[in-house]
């Protein structure tokens, strides 16, 4: 876990107010692995919203690649890898949650992105602990919903309804890449497994902030929903259990010498069904000054130019998320460095 500074925003007529309580609001931001909450925090943290917004970024693995991804707060971000805030470092978190409630300059807003293989109600539960009463207040759980890849890996179908069950705003993300037939059939498929959820699409997690922000006090009795029956989709994928080895597992590579960016798609496109997910940087033959950020959920594969190294040391680090056994460690630095 990283020390850090609390990110100052500069106020503006567009500050939004929270009214007379002196609790501190709590957002957190969960979905299935590569739904867009990144792309969402930092919407947020960008946001002419004239907040001091504290950032805690959860990664499962040891590499924790989402806390890079976070834009101009390189140096003032809580990193909380190698585990899961909903079950193996959820002590971490408390110690998180009262080191940030202990600065002087305490934040006006905190924000959580948790790993995408949390089970949100068991986060939940932390930030209404008895000992943070009258300190912070859950404001609002917000689940993404990648609108392509919903009813993709269906024996995580579980996992997924649990993030939409406890959630209180559901925002489907990627609208943009589907037809509106297949956006409808995912609003057929919500509205027949929950009676009532609010909700609104998104390209990029483009959200007004009037929507993300300062939404009301988060309804206790949303932790007592019923998850909707899923075993049309698949065996019990068991993600509500305490420990998630059982579920997912994470492969992580690093390498200093630089890897060319055809042998490393040809690579992607070679990775089995069962991995999910895969993100990271990669220091390139092709592009050695600049890194390059990999993002690839599913089928979808995205490489892109993200920025100078700087003061960073060159260097790969890849994560990947998906079944256990689906990749070990050799054979994922082999196949990426097999032909660089």
């Amino acid at each position: 876990m990283t020390s850090s500074r609390i990110a100052r925003r500069r106020r503006s007529n567009g500050m939004i107010e929270f009214g007379s309580s002196s609790a501190i609001p709590v957002t957190i931001l969960t979905g299935f692995l590569g739904a867009g909450k990144t792309t969402l925090l930092n919407r947020i943290l960008t946001g002419n919203h004239g907040l001091r917004v504290a950032v805690l970024v959860n990664d499962f693995g040891s590499i924790n690649v989402d806390a890079d991804l976070v834009v101009g707060l390189e140096d003032d971000v809580m990193s909380l890898a190698n585990g899961c805030v909903c079950c193996s470092i959820r002590d971490d978190l408390i110690e998180t949650v009262e080191a940030v409630l202990a600065r002087p300059e305490k934040p006006e807003y905190i924000v959580l992105e948790a790993s995408g293989v949390s089970d949100p109600s068991s986060i939940a539960m932390t930030f209404t602990d008895q000992k943070f009463r009258d300190m912070i207040r859950l404001d609002s759980l917000m689940c993404l919903v990648d609108a392509e890849q919903l009813f993709s890996a269906p024996e995580q179908m579980e996992l997924k309804l649990r993030q939409i069950a406890f959630s209180d705003m559901v925002i489907l993300n990627k609208v943009d890449l589907v037809d509106r037939a297949a956006v409808q059939r995912v609003h057929d498929w919500l509205g027949s497994r929950f009676r009532r959820y609010r909700l609104v699409e998104a390209v990029n997690a483009d959200v007004p902030l009037d929507i993300l922000l300062s939404v009301g006090r988060f309804a206790a009795e949303q932790l007592e929903t019923e998850v909707p029956d899923h075993h049309e989709h698949g065996a019990d994928c068991g993600c509500h259990h305490s420990d998630h080895s059982d579920s997912f597992s994470t492969t992580m590579m690093k390498a200093e010498s630089p890897i060319s960016l055809s042998s490393l798609r040809s690579a992607i496109r070679k990775l089995p069904g069962d991995v999910y997910r895969l993100k990271g940087f990669v220091f390139s033959e092709e592009d050695p000054d600049h890194r390059i950020l990999v993002q690839v959920v599913g089928k979808r594969m995205d490489i892109a130019r993200d920025g100078a190294w700087g003061h960073r040391k060159p260097e790969t680090r890849l994560v990947a998320i998906g079944a256990p056994g689906a990749l070990s460690d050799y054979e994922l630095s082999d196949a990426l460095l097999a032909s660089a």
